[in-house]
This record gives C-alpha cells, structure tokens and sequence, in this order.
C-alpha cells in the first residue's frame, strides 16, 4: 500500500514529466531543437554531478575500465532516444509526440520476449496492437492532414525504439559505478554530442533576442526534467513496486495532451484522445503484474 507522501512523489514526477513535452515544445519557438537539447541537458548533467557528489556523497568517478561501457549505454539511451525525439517533437504537436515516445514500454517487452527466444502472452500481444493502433491512427491523420508532417511519426517511433534498446541493455549490462554516475556521465556524453552536431546542422542562437518565457521554459528543462525528476525517478525505484511505475508511466502521455492546451495552445484531436487511451491500455498491458490467484 503506497502511503500518502509516495503518491505525492509519484503524481510530482508524472506531472513534470507530462508537462514537459509542451514545455519543450514551447521553447522551440525561439531555439532550434539541437541547441535546446545541447543547452538544457548540459546544465542537468552539471546539476545533478553537483547535487549527487556534494549533496549525497554519490562517487562520482568514471573509472577508464567504464569508459567504452559507459558510452554505448548512452548511444541507445541518451543520444538516439534524445536526438530522435525532439526532431520528433519538433514537427508534430506536442502531445501527440508525448503519445508516440510512451510506445517505448511496449517495444521494450517485444525486444527482451525476441531476445530470450519466447513466445508473447495474450497481454503482450494486446499491448502490441494497442500500441500498433495508436501509431497507424495518429499517422493516418498526419497524412490526411494538408500540412502533416509524417516524418515526425517516424522520428518519434525510432526515438522510442531507441529507448527500448537502451533500456533492455541497460538491463543486460553490468556495472561497477553506481547508477547515478553512469546517468550523469552518459548525459554528458550526450551534450558533448549535442554541442559538436547542432553548430554543423543549425545557425548558432541569439541568447539577447530570447524573451522571458523561453528562459523559464530552459530552467524549467535544466532544474525539473533533467534534475529533480531524475532524483524522484532514482528514489522511487528503489523504494516503490514496479506497479507504480507502470502507473507513472501510463499517465504521461495524457498529462502532456493535456498540458499543451495551456502552454502552447494545442487542442486535441478527437483521434489523440483515442490514441493516448489505446497507449495508456498497452503500456497497462505490458507492465502491470497480473494477480496472484488466492491459495
């Protein structure tokens, strides 16, 4: 039974973390999207080494024997899943980008039932085609649209099947540095990518033409997405049942449909309330325990 302090962590983190797609939506009115990735993710990674090596005594070392480790951890996880999305989000309207991205739980399963040789479920194979007719309705739309971006669909489903990956070897993957260095030092991978990839592909930002919003909006990616959510995601899984994460999880996409209504003026779709339904009954399909039947 959860107690009431857990639930306020766990509908904290869903928040902030549903909240962020329109957020990072409404910065890339004024910044280009390697830039905004290369910018916020750099302060998190910068924030979270100072808050885990100074606030929490985490050692923070990246021994050399870690170094190639380390790094294809953070190709799938980090790179991949955050170039791929904000392309991604970057041509489609936020909550739908919310609704593609949390694919990612569902492709997750496919991966590890390939790799370990088994059959799926009846669940797993409900997930899979909740999901499957969420990505074919919202992609359906965007072709019928005059100004679809369907790409954008196609950017979204490799960043979530990045994401799986990396997931499924972060899983398969031994470590000796705690989980807090190996996530600082992948994310600072990332923005070493980040800076060198964005100055070759866009022009270089105007930080004095930048108005008051786009600064919050940056903070808001730097303190919250990037910093505080990590703390609560790392607490909670170490103190919380898988269940609860599933549920976390499953209420992003709505949470960020329905967000970016306020924050940049996005109404939904009669289809991406479908959509973000036929996600939340896969991701429940794929994570959730079934009951354990009385003795």
């Amino acid at each position: 039974m959860l107690q009431p302090r857990q639930i306020a962590v766990l509908v904290a983190l869903t928040l902030m973390w549903g909240v962020n797609w329109p957020m990072m939506k409404f910065s890339l009115r004024e910044l280009s999207p390697l830039y905004f990735r290369a910018i916020t993710m750099t302060g998190g990674a910068l924030s979270l080494y100072l808050y885990y090596r100074f606030g929490r005594g985490v050692d923070m070392r990246w021994p050399r024997a870690e170094w190639r480790r380390v790094a294809l951890l953070a190709l799938p996880n980090i790179i991949a899943w955050h170039f791929c999305s904000i392309t991604g989000l970057h041509a489609l309207a936020s909550g739908r980008a919310a609704i593609l991205g949390f694919t990612m739980p569902v492709w997750t399963v496919l991966i590890t039932l390939v790799l370990a040789h088994e059959r799926p479920s009846g669940r797993v194979l409900l997930s899979a085609g909740a999901a499957l007719a969420a990505v074919l309705m919202l992609s359906w739309q965007e072709l019928a649209h005059l100004a679809g971006r369907p790409e954008g669909v196609l950017w979204m489903q490799a960043a979530a099947l990045s994401w799986a990956a990396g997931t499924v070897l972060m899983r398969r993957t031994t470590c000796a540095m705690p989980t807090e260095a190996v996530t600082v030092w992948m994310m600072a991978l990332g923005s070493a990518f980040f800076w060198i990839v964005a100055p070759l592909m866009e022009p270089a930002p105007q930080p004095a033409a930048w108005s008051t919003g786009l600064w919050w909006s940056l903070l808001y990616g730097v303190l919250l997405n990037y910093g505080v959510a990590q703390v609560i995601w790392f607490g909670m899984a170490r103190t919380l049942p898988p269940s609860a994460s599933a549920f976390s999880i499953m209420a992003v996409p709505l949470v960020g449909t329905a967000a970016a209504t306020a924050i940049v003026g996005e109404w939904p779709r009669p289809l991406d309330l479908v959509a973000a339904v036929a996600i939340v009954l896969a991701i429940a399909s794929a994570l959730l325990p079934r009951r354990q039947s009385a003795a």
